[in-house]
């Protein structure tokens, strides 16, 4: 019974993921990628994980879901709490990735002022616009010079300016990057002379959005880690009482499954309105 359960078990994780392993289109590409999965692609770029696919993360999900449902059951003999943290294994790494995806850009957040400062030095020296952007590579923020080590080996391998800056736009998928390369690339096909004042004009309105953002999300951090700590302390406490036989056995009753169940669905909605509340609307990518 155990094994057919398993075998079950293992053709529908297989299924869930076969359309992406093994997709329909000719040339081994979906021709229209479902918006969910553009948003997953999306936060593992952001996230720096770029060269991740979207299937080896899915994968991973449900690896994560399984291992700690069997490993549950195995600890503490309660089939409605194996179940809660399978889903709760199935969905961490989703919220480990939103999580670094959030750290890099409040930390990038910080540094593109000094971008584009470099980026006005640059051309006020008479230097041309992608011989500029080039120098970020080696003068830049440490946190961007990866980025645009990318585009320096690019340009120098293609020589197509625009090109290389949807690449790097690409690759740092982040909205403030996204305004910057607009504004590089219309000044490059149209011309002006008024790059250095717009550049400047950003940079200032970028340090102004980048302190007001800072000292609310310093005002509003209690309030994401009281909804941490009110989802996590219950669970903690069921754990410790499922770990009595008696316990156990009330709980594995059809009564205490819907209970444990009733509890993860109500810690769900809980926790995603305290995030709600205390969440402060990320800017979205307008120019991908």
């Amino acid at each position: 019974m155990i094994a057919l359960c398993g075998l079950v078990l293992g053709i529908g994780a297989l299924l869930v993921v076969s359309p992406v392993l093994w997709p329909s289109a000719p040339g081994g590409r979906i021709r229209s990628e479902p918006r969910a999965m553009a948003a997953v692609r999306a936060y593992l770029a952001q996230a720096g994980l770029a060269s991740v696919t979207v299937a080896a993360f899915l994968v991973v999900c449900v690896v994560l879901g399984v291992a700690a449902t069997a490993i549950t059951f195995a600890l503490v003999p309660v089939g409605s709490l194996a179940v809660a943290a399978g889903v709760a294994a199935l969905v961490l790494p989703a919220l480990l990735v939103r999580s670094r995806a959030r750290a890099r850009r409040r930390a990038a957040r910080v540094v593109w002022p000094d971008v584009v400062d470099h980026l006005v030095s640059a051309v006020r020296a008479g230097q041309a616009l992608p011989d500029g952007v080039v120098t970020l590579a080696h003068a830049g923020p440490a946190v961007t010079r990866a980025a645009f080590a990318g585009f320096e080996a690019e340009y120098r391998a293609t020589g197509n300016f625009s090109l290389c800056l949807t690449t790097l736009k690409n690759e740092l998928a982040d909205p403030v990057a996204d305004r910057i390369i607009e504004t590089l690339r219309m000044s490059r096909e149209v011309g002006g002379s008024e790059l250095t004042f717009v550049l400047r004009n950003l940079a200032a309105y970028l340090r102004q959005e980048a302190a007001i953002r800072s000292e609310v999300e310093a005002r509003q951090s209690w309030v994401m880690n009281a909804a941490r700590l009110g989802v996590a302390a219950p669970w903690v406490v069921l754990v410790l009482l499922a770990s009595r036989p008696e316990a156990a056995t009330a709980y594995n009753t059809p009564a205490g499954g819907v209970l444990v169940l009733a509890g993860l669905a109500v810690s769900i909605v809980a926790y995603r309105v305290m995030v709600a509340v205390g969440h402060i609307p990320a800017e979205e990518r307008w120019f991908r």
